[in-house]
């Protein structure tokens, strides 16, 4: 008898665990996504063979980051933590591929600031996203980026010498509320030279598949920012729909595509199964 009501009790405590965790799953679920994962930095690490790169580049190491969202949940003082955290990964080169602000700039001063610390040998180099645009503050941001360093690349394209040899780092502007012009930005660079773009949509790689583009480097998808086990994204953006998240390889090898998840978040200050991204990329020679 005993055991029965033990048996009993042990079944009406789990059964009462039970329906706390149904409740308050939701609850902690929301916790998480808030407060948790949009502060947990995911560094990736990504090695990709390229075909028509220099040997004199083989190995070197290129950091991509990507919408900042500064002003919509994320702050000057998180932008100094991500400044050191890029420095001690040691880049070679550095690339920014866009949304910086969220919609309109404050603290010009103090951004400008943190963002003339990343330093790197080969340069460091940036474009526009979408919410650049917003509140027509796209010059405002222009200055911040031209004024810590940053090559702005707004349809255009600037050599990157080592030793006796060259790349090219090329940009376009956003697809979304900018004038995007890849011809433009190519006119200078020969067709038979090794070639990065910068385009903050990723959807404009099947643009660039047309073009003697070998990787693309983009962002603007926040990687869905809300992903399910099993499923993945829920949704994306416009321009933002087709490569979403990670690596993809398109035109039997051609062109290699890669959409970062971005470092801040939009819209909703969430991110579930879809953690921040800062990508270091070593590039081999193929």
């Amino acid at each position: 008898m005993t055991g029965s009501r033990m048996n009993r009790r042990a079944f009406l405590k789990k059964c009462a665990y039970t329906l706390a965790g149904i409740v308050l799953a939701p609850f902690s679920g929301y916790g998480y996504a808030r407060y948790a994962e949009p502060g947990w930095l995911q560094t990736r690490m990504v090695n990709l063979s390229l075909k028509r790169l220099p040997a004199a580049f083989d190995g070197i190491r290129v950091i991509q980051f990507s919408d900042v969202h500064l002003g919509f949940h994320y702050s000057v003082k998180q932008l100094a933590h991500l400044v050191g955290v890029i420095q001690n990964l040691k880049p070679d080169l550095i690339c920014f591929t866009g949304d910086l602000f969220d919609s309109t700039v404050s603290d010009a001063g103090s951004i400008q600031q943190q963002l003339t610390l990343l330093k790197a040998p080969l340069g460091k180099a940036a474009v526009l996203g979408n919410h650049d645009y917003y509140a027509k503050e796209s010059d405002k941001i222009s200055g911040i980026l031209s004024n810590s360093g940053f090559e702005l690349l707004t349809n255009r394209s600037i050599p990157i010498k080592r030793d006796r040899f060259r790349i090219w780092l090329s940009g376009v502007d956003d697809m979304w509320d900018g004038r995007p012009d890849l011809r433009k930005a190519l006119q200078q660079v020969p067709k038979d030279e090794f070639t990065l773009l910068l385009s903050h949509c990723p959807d404009f790689a099947d643009i660039a598949l047309q073009h003697p583009i070998d990787l693309q480097l983009s962002g603007h998808t926040h990687g869905g920012q809300v992903r399910l086990p099993f499923y993945g994204h829920v949704v994306t953006p416009e321009f933002g729909q087709k490569y979403v998240d990670g690596l993809y390889t398109l035109g039997d090898g051609k062109l290699q595509v890669y959409t970062n998840r971005g470092i801040g978040v939009s819209v909703m200050p969430i991110r579930f199964w879809c953690r921040p991204e800062l990508t270091v990329f070593t590039l081999h020679k193929g």
